[in-house]
């Protein structure tokens, strides 16, 4: 099951307290105060690791604890902290805190992109301090002493955000799992992860030369995305990160559906969700081109959308696929690390 996101409650562990002891030994008549400090509260670490992809781990454990900290001891003795617990998160999750009361998210507190980052979710409590510390000249015997602090606790809600250098965007029917389909059988080759129909697809393509590009073959969207309508933004949000948007459109029209239409509806749901999205680098695969009714309908949709660059293919038959390869490379190929 693919999991991209999820509501848990995170609970530190609390400061153990600090102790009242004295030294009370043979020969040592006057050993004064020797209560040792406690144990600081285990805090919740989120952490990125490339070997997650989802949020899975947390949809069946959404809560989670971390160890307290132990009370002081006599001879100064500290207590042992609480364990620190580390919970690996896939690159691009977001984290909100959420209102307890209403359950609503209120703010972004962390965005994690970089591999290895890490984010404290909740702090452990501070271990309190043992009488030894408040031994003065005139006090000789103190018998004072501090609890340790509270460990933090909260409701959060994580949130996947796939990272992709270019997302495939369009109708359903719009041809684009065949076109991700077709990229994998090409060459160069690309390794596509499906998950369910319901979720993004995410495929590496390798070129030559050691570059490569991550694409995300995200759920055909609907008009009224913008207001969570259909998938709505289980759909957008995962193009947030995407360096270029691909607009896929069915230049033959099947359904009924007019291509010009489609990339003005496409293209007016991703302003309205998020206008900086809006004025990413993006371009147009003009799919089906081996229908006969197709030439005709490009002509017109060239009219109509003279600016964008347009690619010609069909991810059926493979034609013209080499120019959308060659593109991409050009566009937003990496060479790894």
């Amino acid at each position: 099951m693919f999991v991209d996101n999820v509501k848990i409650h995170a609970r530190a562990g609390d400061g153990g307290n600090g102790s009242a002891s004295f030294r009370r030994e043979k020969f040592v008549p006057r050993g004064g105060p020797d209560g040792g400090d406690g144990g600081d509260g285990g805090s919740i670490i989120l952490e990125v690791s490339p070997h997650v992809d989802n949020l899975r781990e947390f949809f069946y454990k959404p809560r989670r604890k971390a160890d307290h900290g132990v009370h002081g001891g006599r001879y100064k003795k500290t207590g042992k902290s609480g364990k620190p617990v580390i919970l690996k998160v896939p690159q691009g999750t977001v984290v909100h805190r959420v209102d307890e009361e209403t359950g609503e998210k209120i703010e972004v507190i962390a965005d994690l992109t970089d591999d290895a980052q890490r984010f404290t979710l909740v702090q452990g409590g501070k271990g309190g301090e043992g009488n030894f510390h408040f031994r003065t000249s005139t006090d000789q015997s103190p018998t004072e002493t501090t609890p340790g602090t509270p460990g933090e606790e909260g409701e959060f809600f994580l949130e996947l955000r796939r990272i992709a250098d270019a997302g495939f965007v369009g109708f359903p029917n719009a041809g684009k799992s065949t076109l991700m389909t077709r990229l994998s059988n090409a060459r160069p080759k690309v390794a596509s992860y499906p998950f369910t129909t319901l979720r993004p697809m995410v495929g590496i393509i390798e070129f030559d030369g050691y570059a490569r590009a991550t694409i995300a073959d995200i759920p055909g969207i609907i008009e009224g995305a913008h207001k969570n309508v259909g998938l709505g933004h289980e759909f957008l949000r995962h193009i947030t990160r995407c360096q270029l948007l691909l607009f896929v459109v069915d230049m033959a029209g099947t359904d009924g559906r007019d291509p010009c239409e489609d990339l003005a509806a496409l293209r007016t749901e991703i302003s309205l969700y998020d206008e900086d999205l809006a004025k990413q680098p993006w371009l147009v695969i003009a799919n089906k081109m081996d229908k006969p009714e197709s030439q005709e309908a490009l002509e017109q949709f060239k009219l109509r959308f003279p600016r964008p660059e347009i690619i010609p293919l069909s991810a059926e038959t493979q034609e013209g696929m080499d120019v959308l390869i060659e593109r991409l490379k050009e566009l937003i190929a990496k060479r790894p690390e």
